[in-house]
């Protein structure tokens, strides 16, 4: 009986050894913490293909707030000229279409006018008037030094001339602003810049007048043009003066025009609740024409840093985000990451990477799918 109590009192303690043992072997077994990618889920590039491939590196950036706003292409008014009729009268030898390239100084027009025959009549008559003042005065003078005249006479002789210099002056001066012709009572339409027609509403043998109030011409110099663009009241205070802005067009798919924005408005339409924020942009090959739409997105700089990689190394595979790493031996590992936001061809990540990781930043998806397959 003695021995039989202690053979039990025994066999608890060897079972409690015994499972002591397993769990400090379950306890080294384990890891302290978990890998998020396997170091076995590697596909290395072949050579071939790793030439062929832009590799890029994660970096740390500051965090981009973006806005796309609608907008489109409009004159570069300080280069913009309306032409207007200086006279009334009967318009011809109209030379320019709509679209052409002039340049400054060249003839648009003629315009045969009744008030430029008034024009040339008050120029005829300054210089008769000046041609007797003169004689007057040369006769005073010599009136004087043979003591047959008074110095008032002289004065006042002189005074006559002096307005009579100036009245031909003026009628020159009238004649010259509208560009008239002394022989036949007409004016010549020139353009004052280089540039583009961009308006045009006159034909041959229109009558036009000056109170009209319609320009005949408009010409505009498209080496600049403006964007603008529509802001809602909610997105005031997005946008700020210097603000990158990146424009795209139908017209050029895939096509990026680069800016900044250098002017916004203080007042809101009272129509459509918009503020109208302008950006001025050089328009090299004048690929941009007036009345474009255009896509305005305008990014501006925040006091935070994120990680950052070309969009084009971000993978999206059922409903997650994935990026590609590459070590020095050409070895391909997939993480799962964050998107934070995206801007241009740049996107913000959170997780899965660090600053510094080389990723893939072309062909990303055809690796993806070896890695998967």
């Amino acid at each position: 009986m003695k021995k039989q109590t202690n053979w039990i009192i025994a066999r608890p303690i060897s079972c409690l050894l015994l499972g002591s043992f397993a769990l400090m072997g379950l306890f080294s077994c384990s890891h302290p913490e978990e890998k998020p990618t396997p170091a076995t889920d590697y596909y290395t590039l072949p050579d071939s293909l790793a030439k062929t491939l832009v590799f890029d590196t994660v970096r740390q950036c500051p965090m981009v707030n973006s806005i796309t706003l609608t907008g489109k292409i409009s004159f570069n008014n300080d280069n913009v000229v309306k032409i207007y009729p200086m006279v009334s009268g009967n318009i011809t030898d109209i030379n320019v279409a709509l679209g052409d390239y002039v340049h400054q100084g060249q003839a648009l027009g003629l315009i045969r006018s009744a008030e430029m025959s008034g024009f040339t009549r008050d120029l005829v008559n300054a210089q008769t008037n000046l041609q007797v003042n003169k004689r007057l005065l040369d006769q005073e003078q010599d009136l004087f030094k043979s003591g047959l005249a008074s110095q008032s006479d002289v004065i006042t002789a002189q005074a006559n001339y002096d307005q009579a210099v100036s009245e031909l002056a003026r009628s020159k001066q009238v004649l010259s602003i509208n560009g008239g012709d002394t022989n036949q009572g007409q004016t010549v339409v020139k353009t004052p810049i280089s540039g583009f027609v961009v308006e045009k509403f006159v034909t041959n043998n229109q009558a036009i007048r000056t109170d009209n109030g319609t320009n005949l011409f408009t010409i505009s110099d498209l080496n600049n043009v403006w964007i603008l663009a529509n802001v809602y009241e909610s997105n005031v205070g997005s946008v700020h003066m210097g603000d990158s802005a990146d424009i795209t067009t139908l017209s050029y798919p895939g096509k990026v025009f680069r800016g900044k924005v250098d002017k916004i408005a203080n007042v809101l339409d009272p129509n459509n609740k918009v503020l109208t924020v302008r950006v001025v942009l050089s328009n090299p090959g004048y690929l941009l024409k007036p009345e474009m739409f255009a896509s305005v997105t305008i990014s501006s700089k925040t006091d935070q840093e994120a990680l950052c990689i070309p969009s084009s190394a971000l993978i999206f595979d059922k409903s997650q985000y994935y990026v590609l790493t590459v070590n020095e031996k050409n070895q391909v590992q997939m993480h799962k990451t964050t998107v934070i936001n995206a801007v241009g061809n740049k996107t913000y990540i959170s997780g899965g990477v660090q600053a510094g990781d080389k990723v893939v930043a072309s062909q990303a998806v055809l690796i993806f799918g070896q890695l998967n397959s």
